[in-house]
């Protein structure tokens, strides 16, 4: 009797242990379900508006064979979309079309819709916040607000859901004196191993604190759905999160190739075996993000150089995670200074590691602690070379951010991370632009790497074209671009605004030409008249078209005269300028309380100092006061808005002087831009030699204006 009471106490814990998980796991499917339809039902609308576009000539290219559509002109219906509405008994009624043609047409419809849905992404307008679009991030704010409860619950829920039921079926015999009498002998042993089996279960999920993780999981998934004020605030705070949410539904499929930088096969197929251990990673990666931390453990030492905005960060700090979960404690961070808060609160965002900040008053304090205990240590590239760290001390893994700034092997800042580079068996390099001007500084990089592949690339050869030159860097190289792996991005529009020169300005601007002054050639349009400035005016009425728009506006530099004359200008509630003086652990605060004010607001900050490292995704114009002398300073400069993260369209102006130095900057940026475009991006053969851009720029533009004006 005994025996029967206590197999029916753990048969009744077995059963609710049972239901609560089928809760867990039945409400997980169902929000993630409805998440997972309301994108289809938008994408599927997207879709039917593109095949609209599509004329329906289209079919005989798409069909690679004679296809009659001249009937299905003649009957009105002008688009793939009107022959895919339509079934095929439909379409057999056009005259001129027999069933065969019929059926056909609609197959080669169907086949065209399916590669275009592979191809088409949603992408959420801010401004408009459409019926469908808030219905759609409602479902998916319901997933991500119970993410953090039900993850730790998702897989043991499955699990014994069962388990449970297999043991619960065996062992409920134990529970009735009347089965019991009945069954036979094999059976009813059957039965006790069962409520042993169950026991076992139940008390193991107790020792684990299951019931608890179970219940928490179920209050999140029962939490009514969030407002669509509230929904629509947490999407503009955290849009990436929404987008990467598609792709965890299934509802996304990458571009492959792209989102593995097009790396030979035998290289992918090695990263695809890498394991990437989670344990101490607190974020969701991107496909193509978890495919460059993975990339960095299986080759070692590499250079990421993903375009701005995709996450070369968080794909190092998963790296340094997988290392911590496989026993490793140490791990260098070197960076410029301007970017070290930036990293800091990196890795507390995105990890369970702890890093240090080894600048300022706490240096010696931290770099103490880090060395008895381990993290990550952050540290600039100019102090490097007086890192004292014990050798006994094995870090894991050193990242250097913004790599680019030790391609000339000469310089101290080269030598001290050439000589880490030596000392740990780990090395990831980053930077969107590796190469700004030469491709042997390129070299230089990839030699701090991997030797054998820098001494192997052969640079007389890349003049043939860029195919050869990837392929020979490809075990060391990994490069990925925004329109590759981000079709959400919002759209970039970029606008020249012109103005002319006064009188007053064309004399001191002569005065500068004469005196060949490059640096004050490039100011003259802002300080040699400010209140008759063609620039400053056009400033002020885009300043006012934002702030009417409910748009963050930042505005770029390179010269302090000239923020200083924009400040003047827009008068106070300005935010900054946020100089290379401007103390590093202020730069993300300025940000953060530009970005906290609700509605428009203005940055104004020196495009050396706000344009690397920041993330300013708040702002969605960009005003450029002139153009720079490398073409990849201002891309840096943009990348900080148009990012993952952004939400509405970005507009990017740059101010230009038509009788100024401007054109003759901007033909000599177009020729730079040419060779990153050809050997850093995926783009076909290149036709021009890396010597083509061997160019003294200010030189170049001085000279040419001397001429012009003969002075």
């Amino acid at each position: 009797m005994v025996e029967r009471a206590e197999a029916r106490q753990v048969l009744a814990a077995g059963r609710r242990l049972r239901d609560a998980a089928e809760r867990v796991a039945d409400g997980d499917r169902h929000i993630r379900g409805e998440a997972r339809d309301a994108y289809l039902r938008e994408r599927d609308q997207l879709l039917a508006r593109h095949l609209e576009t599509l004329p329906v000539s289209a079919l005989r290219d798409a069909a690679g064979a004679k296809v009659r559509i001249a009937p299905l002109e003649k009957a009105g219906l002008t688009t793939i979309g009107a022959v895919r509405s339509r079934s095929e008994a439909e379409l057999a009624q056009v005259p001129g079309l027999s069933p065969a043609g019929a059926r056909q047409l609609k197959a080669v419809a169907e086949q065209v819709a399916e590669a275009a849905a592979r191809s088409l992404a949603v992408r959420v307008n801010f401004d408009t916040k459409d019926r469908a679009a808030t219905a759609l991030l409602t479902a998916v704010h319901r997933v991500l607000r119970a993410e953090p409860a039900v993850g730790p619950a998702r897989g043991p829920a499955r699990r014994l859901v069962d388990e449970l039921e297999s043991a619960l079926r065996s062992a409920s015999v134990a529970g009735s004196l009347l089965r019991m009498l009945f069954a036979g002998r094999t059976r009813r042993e059957r039965a006790g191993a069962a409520v042993d089996q169950l026991r076992r279960l139940v008390e193991d999920a107790e020792r684990e604190k299951l019931p608890a993780k179970l219940a928490r999981a179920e209050r999140a998934i029962r939490e009514r759905p969030a407002t669509p004020r509230t929904v629509w605030k947490d999407f503009e705070k955290r849009s990436a999160e929404y987008y990467t949410a598609f792709g965890d539904l299934g509802a996304e499929q990458p571009d492959v190739d792209s989102s593995q930088g097009f790396l030979p096969t035998d290289i992918t197929g090695r990263v695809r075996r890498q394991e990437l251990d989670d344990t101490f990673r607190t974020v969701t990666l991107r496909g193509y993000q978890s495919f460059g931390a993975r990339f960095a453990l299986a080759q070692g030492r590499v250079i990421i150089g993903d375009e701005m905005g995709l996450g070369k960060t968080v794909q190092s700090i998963s790296a340094m995670a997988h290392l911590r979960a496989r026993g490793e404690t140490h791990f260098l961070v070197v960076c410029p200074a301007s970017v070290m808060v930036n990293w800091t609160r990196e890795v507390a965002d995105r990890s369970k590691l702890t890093a240090y900040l080894l600048h300022g008053g706490q240096r010696g304090a931290n770099l103490r602690t880090w060395t008895e205990d381990g993290g990550v240590a952050v540290a600039t590239v100019d102090s490097l070379h007086t890192l004292d760290v014990p050798a006994q001390t094995r870090v894991a893994l050193m990242v250097v951010d913004e790599a680019h700034y030790v391609k000339n092997p000469d310089t101290r800042r080269s030598k001290a991370v050439r000589e880490w580079t030596d000392r740990v068996p780990r090395v990831i390099f980053l930077s969107g632009t590796p190469m700004e001007n030469k491709l042997d500084e390129f070299r230089n990089l990839i030699g701090y790497l991997q030797p054998r592949v820098a001494d192997g690339l052969d640079l007389a050869g890349t003049v043939a074209g860029p195919v050869a030159f990837r392929q020979a860097v490809a075990p060391v190289y990994l490069r990925r671009n925004q329109e590759d792996v981000l079709r959400e991005l919002p759209d970039l529009v970029r606008a020249e605004e012109w103005s002319e020169f006064n009188r007053a300005e064309f004399s001191a601007y002569r005065e500068a030409v004469a005196a060949g002054n490059f640096m004050a050639m490039r100011q003259v349009a802002f300080t040699a008249d400010p209140g008759g400035s063609g620039k400053l005016h056009r400033l002020r009425e885009l300043v006012i078209e934002a702030r009417e728009n409910g748009r963050k506006v930042v505005v770029f530099s390179n010269f302090r005269s000239v923020l200083t004359e924009v400040i003047e200008l827009l008068g106070p509630g300005t935010f900054g300028p946020l100089t290379g003086s401007t103390p590093v652990e202020e730069r993300q605060k300025l940000v953060d309380a530009f970005s906290a004010v609700p509605g428009h607001s203005v940055l104004i900050s020196q495009i050396q100092a706000g344009g690397v490292g920041l993330n300013i995704q708040a702002a969605s114009v960009v005003i450029l006061c002139e153009p720079q002398i490398k073409p990849t300073i201002e891309d840096q400069a943009v990348a900080r808005a148009h990012r993952m993260g952004q939400v509405r369209s970005v507009q990017v102006h740059r101010l230009l002087t038509a009788d100024g130095p401007d054109q003759r900057i901007l033909e000599i940026l177009q020729q730079k831009r040419q060779l990153f475009d050809d050997y850093a991006r995926h783009s076909e053969v290149a036709r021009s030699s890396p010597d083509a851009v061997d160019v003294d720029l200010a030189k170049a533009v001085i000279a040419e204006e001397q001429r012009r004006l003969a002075v």
